[in-house]
């Protein structure tokens, strides 16, 4: 068995909290059938994902290639949506028999404070869980934000997310935000289009972007340079953040590590207004996200811990 500090960057944090969903579903769920092969929105030119509650309301089956994804969050809380594409053959079935019963002990000793007896169960799990890929999505989208992104993805069998916490400290994922996805061999016959402006992330250099901006709509590039497991054993991301005049930004950096009691756990702080970005890639992709710029100040963080001494918070001034 594989231990998790030899998974890829973020699939342990990609599958912890999707199993649980699974845990609290097992019963009703053991007869669940494969969905048709059929694309869904193959000729859209946008793919619409519509939160209200705790759901992802989407396409089943999408076309491979570039898609462009439009997230509207029209709950109270914030969401984000996060890919992950898992090895041919496997699906959620597969999950429930062979890392449930893992990750429901590993849970178990993690609610304890035992975090070593946790590691020495997650250590158990099997060696195809360290081949789910994470492939992109959302950045967080604040209640009642709408937010842009577009991928490339190729065919395969997807599952698509969201960890973040309710005020009690229970997952989203849980409360029913997990959904497959299939892309299909049909192609999108999708551009990928240009970028207005462009940012490039990496964990030796941090989040690269310029210190001000005028106002108005752009499309932002993010070019993944590298990818690494950080302490929280998720990799790095681009989330676009409003801030408010007198916010904190060590406030921010302590709420986007979900690894302690107060990380992403609704409600979000006072002060931010989480607008989109793109979640964790691949050392060498690259993805785009859409969004409209008022005058003020922003930042672009990632969902890590220590993320200012690591430069993966970058503030930056939208002008007149």
């Amino acid at each position: 068995m594989i231990h998790i500090k030899n998974y890829t960057a973020s699939s342990a944090l990609a599958v912890l909290l999707a199993v649980t969903v699974l845990i609290a579903q097992s019963c009703k769920q053991d007869t669940k059938k494969e969905k048709p092969i059929t694309v869904a929105a193959a000729k859209e030119k946008v793919i619409e994902i519509v939160t209200e509650d705790m759901e992802f309301q989407m396409p089943d089956t999408i076309a491979s290639g570039w898609n462009t994804f439009r997230y509207t969050n029209k709950s109270s809380q914030p969401h984000f949506f996060l890919i992950e594409k898992y090895p041919k053959g496997k699906t959620i079935a597969d999950a429930k028999s062979e890392i449930v019963p893992y990750f429901s002990s590993g849970m178990k000793f993690i609610n304890e404070g035992q975090g070593e007896q946790a590691m020495a169960e997650f250590g158990k799990l099997p060696e195809w869980y360290g081949e789910v890929q994470l492939m992109g999505g959302s950045g967080l989208v604040s209640a009642n934000k709408t937010a842009t992104t577009t991928l490339k993805l190729e065919p395969g069998y997807y599952i698509v997310e969201c960890y973040v916490k309710m005020s009690n400290g229970v997952f989203h994922t849980t409360m029913g935000m997990i959904e497959d996805l299939v892309v299909a061999e049909e192609k999108s016959g999708n551009k990928e289009g240009k970028a207005d402006v462009s940012i490039v992330i990496s964990s030796e250099k941090g989040i690269i972007f310029q210190d001000s901006i005028s106002s108005g709509k752009y499309r932002f590039s993010v070019t993944f340079n590298d990818q690494i497991q950080h302490e929280n054993f998720v990799g790095h991301d681009v989330n676009l953040v409003k801030v408010d005049k007198d916010a904190a930004l060590t406030t921010l950096e302590s709420w986007m590590n979900w690894a302690t009691p107060t990380g992403l756990k609704d409600p979000a702080p006072e002060g931010f207004t989480f607008l989109g970005g793109v979640n964790d890639m691949p050392a060498g992709s690259h993805g785009y996200f859409t969004a409209t710029l008022k005058p003020g100040m922003y930042a672009l963080v990632s969902e890590v811990p220590n993320s200012i001494r690591k430069k993966l918070l970058k503030t930056f001034i939208v002008t007149d």
